[in-house]
């Protein structure tokens, strides 16, 4: 589950705009920018099977927690299923903050 220390780590990046949703998200992965992908676990299985096929494919890392109310909360948009962070250091703080 996503604490939290994570959540606001999230919207510290989203205001320093080292986030990446949407349809970007996949055009950054493709483009190697983005250095961390937390999908939620409420997305569809479909959804969940893209983002972690391309990260694989890009050899990017991927996360699978917290839910879609989580994840748009903590970076102030709505209806987000998955969040890219495209800044090293807050990647590594992520990942370290969630054991991983």
């Amino acid at each position: 589950m996503l604490n939290k220390d994570v959540l606001s780590l999230l919207g510290l990046a989203s205001r320093a705009r080292k986030i990446s949703c949407g349809d970007v998200l996949l055009k950054d992965i493709r483009s190697q920018q983005v250095f961390l992908v937390i999908i939620a676990q409420d997305a569809s299985e479909n959804t969940k099977k893209k983002y972690t096929d391309k990260c694989s494919y890009y050899g990017r890392d991927v996360l699978i927690d917290g839910t879609i109310d989580d994840l748009s909360a903590a970076i102030g948009k709505s209806n987000r299923v998955a969040v890219g962070i495209k800044d090293k250091g807050f990647a590594d703080k992520i990942k370290s903050k969630l054991g991983g």
